[in-house]
Protein backbone atom coordinates (compact mmCIF):
# COMPACT_ATOMS: atom_id res chain seq x y z
CA UNK A 1 0.00 0.00 0.00
CA UNK A 2 1.25 3.47 -0.88
CA UNK A 3 -0.26 6.86 -0.08
CA UNK A 4 0.72 10.23 -1.50
CA UNK A 5 0.55 13.89 -0.62
CA UNK A 6 1.85 16.89 -2.52
CA UNK A 7 3.25 20.14 -1.15
CA UNK A 8 3.71 23.26 -3.23
CA UNK A 9 5.67 26.18 -1.79
CA UNK A 10 6.08 29.63 -3.35
CA UNK A 11 8.46 32.31 -2.17
CA UNK A 12 10.90 32.59 0.70
CA UNK A 13 10.65 30.58 3.88
CA UNK A 14 9.27 33.43 5.97
CA UNK A 15 7.20 35.43 3.49
CA UNK A 16 6.15 32.60 1.18
CA UNK A 17 3.23 30.25 1.42
CA UNK A 18 2.20 26.84 0.26
CA UNK A 19 -0.59 24.36 -0.24
CA UNK A 20 -0.94 20.70 0.67
CA UNK A 21 -3.06 18.17 -1.21
CA UNK A 22 -3.56 14.53 -0.24
CA UNK A 23 -4.39 11.57 -2.44
CA UNK A 24 -7.78 11.19 -0.74
CA UNK A 25 -8.49 14.92 -1.29
CA UNK A 26 -9.22 15.36 2.43
CA UNK A 27 -6.63 18.11 2.12
CA UNK A 28 -7.21 19.96 -1.14
CA UNK A 29 -4.92 22.94 -1.66
CA UNK A 30 -4.84 23.40 2.14
CA UNK A 31 -2.87 26.50 3.05
CA UNK A 32 0.27 26.47 5.16
CA UNK A 33 2.82 29.18 5.84
CA UNK A 34 5.47 30.39 8.24
CA UNK A 35 2.72 31.97 10.35
CA UNK A 36 0.59 28.81 10.47
CA UNK A 37 3.63 26.86 11.51
CA UNK A 38 5.38 29.17 13.97
CA UNK A 39 2.62 31.59 15.05
CA UNK A 40 -1.17 31.56 15.00
CA UNK A 41 -1.70 32.07 11.27
CA UNK A 42 -4.49 30.51 9.24
CA UNK A 43 -3.82 27.07 7.79
CA UNK A 44 -2.22 23.83 8.87
CA UNK A 45 1.41 22.81 9.38
CA UNK A 46 3.50 19.63 9.21
CA UNK A 47 3.62 19.17 12.99
CA UNK A 48 -0.18 19.34 13.32
CA UNK A 49 -0.50 16.73 10.57
CA UNK A 50 2.05 14.47 12.28
CA UNK A 51 0.10 14.82 15.55
CA UNK A 52 -3.12 13.83 13.77
CA UNK A 53 -1.40 10.88 12.11
CA UNK A 54 0.11 9.70 15.39
CA UNK A 55 -3.16 10.00 17.36
CA UNK A 56 -5.11 8.16 14.66
CA UNK A 57 -2.55 5.42 14.12
CA UNK A 58 -2.07 4.80 17.84
CA UNK A 59 -5.83 4.63 18.49
CA UNK A 60 -6.37 2.10 15.72
CA UNK A 61 -3.35 0.02 16.77
CA UNK A 62 -4.62 -0.02 20.36
CA UNK A 63 -7.98 -1.29 19.14
CA UNK A 64 -6.22 -4.17 17.36
CA UNK A 65 -4.03 -4.95 20.39
CA UNK A 66 -7.06 -4.93 22.72
CA UNK A 67 -8.95 -7.19 20.30
CA UNK A 68 -6.08 -9.68 20.21
CA UNK A 69 -6.17 -9.72 24.03
CA UNK A 70 -9.90 -10.49 24.00
CA UNK A 71 -11.30 -7.01 24.69
CA UNK A 72 -13.52 -4.77 22.58
CA UNK A 73 -13.06 -1.08 23.30
CA UNK A 74 -16.20 0.99 23.60
CA UNK A 75 -14.25 4.18 22.94
CA UNK A 76 -10.66 5.31 22.46
CA UNK A 77 -9.76 8.98 22.39
CA UNK A 78 -6.15 10.02 21.84
CA UNK A 79 -4.67 13.49 21.67
CA UNK A 80 -1.13 13.78 20.35
CA UNK A 81 0.97 16.85 21.04
CA UNK A 82 4.05 17.16 18.84
CA UNK A 83 6.75 19.51 20.12
CA UNK A 84 9.09 21.31 17.69
CA UNK A 85 12.19 22.93 19.20
CA UNK A 86 15.04 24.52 17.29
CA UNK A 87 13.99 22.92 14.02
CA UNK A 88 13.59 19.39 15.40
CA UNK A 89 10.59 17.40 16.61
CA UNK A 90 11.68 16.49 20.14
CA UNK A 91 8.62 14.61 21.36
CA UNK A 92 5.16 13.29 20.69
CA UNK A 93 3.03 13.16 23.82
CA UNK A 94 0.02 10.88 23.63
CA UNK A 95 -2.88 11.45 26.02
CA UNK A 96 -5.28 8.52 25.98
CA UNK A 97 -8.75 8.09 27.43
CA UNK A 98 -10.50 4.81 26.77
CA UNK A 99 -13.49 2.82 27.89
CA UNK A 100 -12.82 -0.90 27.67
CA UNK A 101 -15.34 -3.13 29.45
CA UNK A 102 -13.89 -5.94 31.58
CA UNK A 103 -10.20 -4.96 31.41
CA UNK A 104 -7.95 -4.35 34.40
CA UNK A 105 -5.84 -1.19 34.57
CA UNK A 106 -2.70 -3.34 34.44
CA UNK A 107 -3.77 -5.14 31.25
CA UNK A 108 -4.96 -1.87 29.72
CA UNK A 109 -1.59 -0.19 30.36
CA UNK A 110 0.19 -3.23 28.90
CA UNK A 111 -1.90 -3.03 25.72
CA UNK A 112 -1.49 0.76 25.48
CA UNK A 113 2.30 0.49 25.79
CA UNK A 114 2.40 -2.22 23.12
CA UNK A 115 0.40 0.04 20.79
CA UNK A 116 2.69 2.99 21.57
CA UNK A 117 5.77 0.93 20.72
CA UNK A 118 4.40 -0.70 17.57
CA UNK A 119 1.99 1.60 15.76
CA UNK A 120 3.48 2.45 12.34
CA UNK A 121 3.76 6.18 13.09
CA UNK A 122 5.56 5.51 16.40
CA UNK A 123 7.95 3.28 14.48
CA UNK A 124 8.51 6.06 11.93
CA UNK A 125 9.20 8.84 14.41
CA UNK A 126 12.74 9.28 15.64
CA UNK A 127 11.79 11.08 18.83
CA UNK A 128 10.72 10.61 22.43
CA UNK A 129 7.17 9.25 22.70
CA UNK A 130 5.35 9.69 26.00
CA UNK A 131 2.02 8.13 26.96
CA UNK A 132 -0.45 9.23 29.61
CA UNK A 133 -3.42 6.89 29.84
CA UNK A 134 -6.74 6.88 31.62
CA UNK A 135 -9.19 4.01 31.73
CA UNK A 136 -12.71 5.39 32.15
CA UNK A 137 -15.82 3.56 33.24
Amino acid sequence: MKRTATAEWNGSGKEGSGHLTTQSAVLQQTQYSYNSRFAEGKGTNPEELIAAAHAGCFSMKLSFVLGAAGFTPESIQTTAEVTLEEGKIVSSNLKLQAKVPGITKEKFDECANEAKQNCPISLLLNTQINLESELTS
